[in-house]
């Protein structure tokens, strides 16, 4: 899979008011989160991607975890009815940017959804049962997909805010998982890069354009992908983390 664009949100100075933060990890630096921020952009136009990054969101401290907001395939892009509330709002400002690239859906609030628990492979979409994405929003988008020819699994995870905190694709038929999830039976198939799960974060790897964004600071993992024969570049998300968001939550990429 080829990757030519990507929108991101900037975050904004009171993104550390976020429902996500990790109190345990203390507030994040808005200065250094926008530094950490821009790093990331400038790795994806390095890469290839037209980047638009759009302006901060302060009424959504959240925002600038944009990946949550939809999901994109070839076919359409589709609004996700996101599971906390307060964060819904979000996704008004992607509605009119995603409607210029793809025909649009918004899926109904009869459940709810994070893009951030969406994984697409090929043409099979697994998607996690957390505490932000139920069956019933599953149902519905299973509905969509599959008569354009994807399949769809369900995939509880137990711990993680999302199912990409901790399973990510990164390409050759591989999959980053943490250790909860390596013979799980849906990735059946697969070949599992496992890591332990005291670098659980790390699972959060991006792959773009073959070529792997990791997280600093996880030197097992990093040993992993370095055996993968791919390009590997590592970026600070330690202030990202305090807010319990990595590699992926921070753009949509198509």
């Amino acid at each position: 899979m080829q990757f030519y664009r990507a929108y991101a949100r900037l975050p904004a100075a009171n993104c550390g008011e976020g429902i996500t933060t990790s109190a345990s990890l203390g507030a994040p630096d808005v200065q250094k989160t926008q530094e950490q921020f821009f790093a990331y952009i400038n790795t994806l136009v390095m890469l290839g991607l037209k980047v638009m990054v759009l302006p901060a969101q302060p009424e959504y401290p959240d925002g600038h975890f944009i990946e949550d907001t939809a999901v994109i395939m070839p076919e359409m892009a589709v609004i996700t009815p996101m599971g906390s509330p307060s964060r819904r709002g979000e996704a008004d400002g992607i509605v009119a940017e995603l409607d210029r690239e793809r025909p649009l859906r918004r899926m109904s609030r009869s459940g709810n959804m994070d893009g951030g628990d969406v994984l697409l492979v090929e043409k099979r979409f697994f998607i996690g049962l957390t505490s932000r994405t139920d069956e019933a929003a599953i149902s519905e988008f299973a509905r969509w997909v599959e008569p354009l020819g994807y399949r769809v699994r369900a995939v509880e995870i137990a711990d993680g805010l999302h199912l990409k905190s901790v399973i990510n694709y990164i390409g050759g038929n591989r999959l980053l998982l943490t250790e909860a999830y390596g013979n799980h039976p849906a990735f059946t198939g697969f070949t599992p890069i496992i890591i332990p799960g005291e670098e659980a974060y790390a699972a959060n790897t991006l792959w773009i354009n073959n070529t792997l964004i990791t997280p600093a600071g996880y030197g097992h993992t990093l040993r992993q992908l370095q055996k993968q024969e791919l390009p590997v570049i590592v970026l600070d998300t330690g202030e990202f983390k305090k807010m319990d968001g990595g590699l992926t939550c921070l753009s949509l990429r198509f």
